[in-house]
């Protein structure tokens, strides 16, 4: 039988086969290097093809789908609230934790723990910044949480965000406002605009001489909207206001680096797009500010400068944390641009299929710079929660209704390891609802 705690994986190969730096990844068994050589492989198929070709390639793509072990019993179009990992993840998981609960006190904290470091120098290779200024927390949430509760604000201070972010990072500044005399400055953007610059606008008007920050989703959760980031960020600077950006649901579905942002402070989660663990994320500071931010949990006053400080949060498990690295291998051998592609591919596969038939609307733009892999449609005159109902109980797709006080829809999020056969059979049961309404 073979022994659980064995490292029978050839390193030196491995290190010799990744390249680029992510060799500090240390894939977990022969089985978890096995699968990851045949994505390699795969995936070499297509290294001729532009990102746009290779996103047409459905002999690849059906490569990436069998790296998943997901079930097709039901087609899964809710992959924005968190995705299914990849068999080499999970795999590595389990190995890691069967290794952590060997001697535990010694494997887990002397052991496993210090490698957490070749993960955070990996997803700041992929987020483009310095690993000295990425903290591994357990979600988005948590992240955000850590900035909008550690900054030092005074009674009559402005923060301006929308009235599209998410709920709990809402929550968490009213409470603030609450407890300590802030003002939560809410604005409105439109849904699917023409002109991305409309979005950008509104910030800049409501920014007052009190306005001190200003959290901005680059994408809105709801609608799959991209937010003109880059352009708030700038404008804040230029007025000494410092960014928060909420990446929960941008990071590792399209490209881009911090440089593109151009933000303060960012938080997301690393087990949506990245496929990484259930209760992993990811928090980015900026250097230089990192000693002014309060820890949630109190760190000894040496770690001041320190990014680990925002880690204290007591006994934790290193298996998942480790695991991110095998979910970064995966992200990297498909590489940022294929990947973004593809989910754009997938979700204008099915917008495009249903934009002609009566009575089909949009929340999202269909525009390549407005959204990626989230999008969200409405039938007019049908409620967008009873769809969603019908669609699983009688139909077993899983999707995303959205009732929101400026609009209502039913968001779609496809994933790499959605087939189009799906898509289709999605978007001809719309079609007839569309036509025939809801059976009764």
């Amino acid at each position: 039988m073979e022994n659980p705690f064995a490292r029978d994986f050839d390193r030196r190969k491995f290190l010799s086969s990744v390249g680029k730096g992510f060799g500090m990844m240390a894939l977990s068994s022969t089985l978890v290097g096995s699968l990851f050589e045949k994505l390699q492989a795969k995936t070499r198929e297509v290294e001729h093809l532009s990102a746009e070709q290779a996103a047409m390639d459905e002999d690849y793509w059906a490569g990436v789908q069998q790296a998943f072990s997901v079930t097709r019993g039901i087609v899964n179009l809710n992959n924005g609230g968190v995705s299914p990992s990849p068999r080499m993840v999970t795999e590595a998981f389990v190995r890691y934790t069967w290794q952590q609960e060997d001697a535990t006190a010694y494997t887990m904290w002397q052991l496993l723990e210090p490698q957490s470091e070749t993960i955070r120098t990996g997803l700041a290779e992929i987020f483009g910044c310095d690993a000295e200024e990425i903290a591994i927390t357990r979600n988005a949430s948590e992240s955000l949480e850590t900035l909008l509760m550690g900054m030092d604000f005074k009674a009559g201070d402005e923060i301006l965000s929308t009235t599209q972010d998410y709920p709990r990072m809402l929550t968490t500044l009213r409470q603030r406002e609450m407890r300590e005399g802030l003002k939560l400055n809410l604005i409105k953007v439109p849904v699917a605009p023409k002109d991305v610059d409309d979005l950008a606008t509104p910030f800049e008007r409501a920014i007052t001489p009190k306005t001190k920050l200003i959290l901005i989703s680059h994408q809105i959760n709801l609608t799959g909207q991209i937010m003109p980031v880059k352009k708030v960020c700038e404008m804040a600077r230029s007025k000494g206001i410092e960014t928060i950006v909420d990446g929960a649901h941008s990071f590792a579905q399209f490209d881009f680096k911090q440089s593109d942002l151009g933000c303060d402070y960012f938080g997301t989660s690393l087990h949506k797009w990245l496929y990484a663990p259930k209760g992993t994320g990811m928090l980015y500071v900026k250097k230089d500010k990192i000693p002014k931010i309060w820890a949630l949990m109190a760190s000894e006053d040496r770690n001041k400068n320190d990014i680990r400080k925002f880690e204290e949060i007591g006994t934790h498990s290193a298996a998942m944390r480790l695991a991110i690295g095998e979910a970064v291998l995966f992200h990297n051998a498909i590489g940022g641009k294929r990947k973004e592609a593809r989910l754009r591919y997938l979700s204008r596969y099915w917008m495009n299929k249903l934009k002609d038939v009566p009575k089909v609307g949009f929340n999202t733009s269909f525009d390549d710079a407005q959204s990626c892999a989230i999008g969200n449609f409405k039938i007019e005159g049908i409620d967008p929660v009873q769809i969603g109902s019908y669609l699983m109980a009688k139909h077993k797709i899983f999707t995303t209704p959205i009732v929101h006080e400026e609009f209502t829809g039913i968001r779609i999020t496809p994933n790499v390891y959605t087939t189009l056969w799906e898509l289709d059979r999605f978007c001809e049961i719309v079609a007839g609802i569309a036509k025939n309404g809801l059976p009764k």
